[in-house]
């Protein structure tokens, strides 16, 4: 079974998945980390964030792992908190513009559901990953709702960025998001729509929860 979430940044997607994984005994794959592992690698690399050729390359190099408890291994080396850091969310949103990384990406992110139950969630999981899943949500939230959860999120973490920040590279992404070339942020009539501004996180995974139908482990 496939249950595909897409949404924008800070709509508590990965939240909500792990959640729903954890609770139904799924697999969760967070398609996310994986532009995340590349913008890392370019980082590590010293390849400039213009120069294509050798990200596509570079993509193509990298192997990417999750585990039972949703670590994320680049090369294998757990990596889970250091795509979090403020680099790679600045330059995550570009490398996912990238034509070839996501074709290299997709590919790896449905070999990773093959023959398993799984969430998986993202940016293009309803609409180009799964366009046939047996689900298919959009979580949504205000953007200052959103903004307000990553800072939080990210003072937890120790992520020192502020508020303003988020806010203006939120609305950046979203931008980007939504006006790639291939996979693309989009809402169609087949998926189910929350909008979890005035919800809480227990409550959007009980919606889900009842919808797919999957009794709690």
């Amino acid at each position: 079974m496939i249950v595909a979430i897409d949404g924008p940044a800070g709509s508590g997607k990965g939240t909500i998945a792990k959640l729903v994984a954890n609770k139904c005994n799924l697999v969760y794959i967070d398609t996310g980390a994986t532009y995340r592992c590349v913008a890392l690698a370019t980082i590590e690399n010293n390849i400039d964030i213009n120069d294509k050729d050798k990200i596509i390359e570079l993509t193509k190099s990298l192997k990417i792992d999750f585990d039972e408890l949703g670590r994320t291994f680049l090369n294998d080396i757990d990596i889970s908190k250091r795509i979090r850091d403020k680099d790679v969310t600045l330059i995550v949103s570009q490398i996912s513009s990238i034509v070839e990384v996501r074709k290299i990406l997709v590919d790896l992110q449905r070999n990773m559901a093959n023959n398993k139950n799984v969430v998986m969630e993202g940016r293009d999981i309803t609409t180009v990953v799964f366009p046939n899943a047996d689900f298919k949500f959009y979580l949504d939230a205000s953007v200052e709702e959103r903004a307000k959860r990553r800072f939080i999120q990210n003072k937890e973490k120790g992520i020192n960025m502020s508020y303003e920040e988020i806010l203006e590279n939120i609305k950046k992404r979203d931008y980007n998001d939504t006006h790639k070339e291939v996979g693309s942020l989009l809402r169609t009539d087949e998926q189910i729509y929350i909008d979890s501004t005035n919800y809480t996180i227990d409550e959007v995974v009980d919606k889900i929860i009842k919808i797919i139908g999957v009794k709690n482990k």
